[in-house]
């Protein structure tokens, strides 16, 4: 039986990873933790996965031993959880977003002591996605034109996605492009002929979506798109329960859905 706690417990991810974890026979969860001063502090963590009474409190602090604990929350939140995980020996799965270069750094300090997985995007089908569009990039060549458009509902507070960012990290790295450099965040004015190493980023936000990814290829007389669309948030939430079973027992270090789908770099 794997322990497992959740931070963000009370939002839209961190409610559904609670609800599957209790239908799991492989798992227990032992605390559901949020900020301070949120209103489900003190209520049974059943009022928000929807499951009835489960005897676990909703708490700023976890007073339980775990074995892993996975964070959907804020980037800050995400930082000093993976210092606690850190001091108490809990190895970590983070899938929040908007994480900067500072944040990354912070966590990677603590995998030096527990197992950490950060990943923008736990979906089986997305990290499929990763591959397969560092595999085109490097098929296609320079004359095509890439760019990147992502959909989420209208209460994602980060633009554009995680999920985008990396896609676009892979790209990089499979063309030898720099992200600094050659990635733009949409375009206004009169912005001159596309240069030819340019990755475009275009961020849309609209209703209720969860999240739509789509790689555009483009050249002269031809265009390719490769689109995952996510159906429903269970998608990521399994993805994260799946990492959490992968990591629970691994030694210290920095681990990525690659590592839990066993996927070739």
């Amino acid at each position: 039986m794997i322990e497992i706690v959740v931070n963000g417990a009370c939002g839209r991810m961190g409610a559904r990873i609670a609800a599957l974890v209790f239908e799991d026979p492989e798992l227990k969860l032992v605390a559901a933790l949020e900020r301070s001063g949120h209103r489900s502090i003190g209520k049974d963590v059943g009022s928000v996965t929807g499951g009835g009474e489960t005897g676990i409190k909703i708490t700023m602090a976890m007073n339980a031993h775990a074995d892993v604990l996975i964070d959907f929350s804020s980037p800050e939140s995400a930082v000093a959880i993976a210092e606690y995980c850190a001091r108490q020996n809990i190895a970590l799965v983070v899938g929040t977003t908007g994480l900067n270069a500072q944040q990354h750094e912070k966590i990677k300090h603590f995998s030096r002591q527990i197992a950490c997985l950060v990943s923008p995007n736990m979906s089986v089908g997305v990290n499929a996605l990763f591959n397969l569009v560092a595999q085109a990039s490097k098929m296609v060549g320079k004359e095509f034109d890439i760019e990147i458009i992502e959909t989420h509902h209208r209460f994602k507070k980060d633009a554009p996605s995680g999920t985008a960012l990396r896609l676009a990290e892979k790209i990089c790295e499979a063309t030898d492009r720099k992200m600094d450099k050659d990635v733009v965040y949409g375009r206004n004015g009169i912005t001159g002929d596309r240069p030819m190493n340019q990755i475009g980023i275009h961020a849309v936000r609209s209703g209720d979506v969860i999240g739509d990814h789509t790689v555009v290829f483009g050249s002269l007389g031809e265009r390719i798109e490769i689109t995952h669309k996510a159906h429903t948030r269970d998608t990521f939430v399994r993805g994260a329960i799946r990492a959490a079973k992968f990591i629970a027992k691994k030694p210290p270090g920095m681990y990525s859905m690659s590592d839990v789908l066993q996927m070739q770099p």
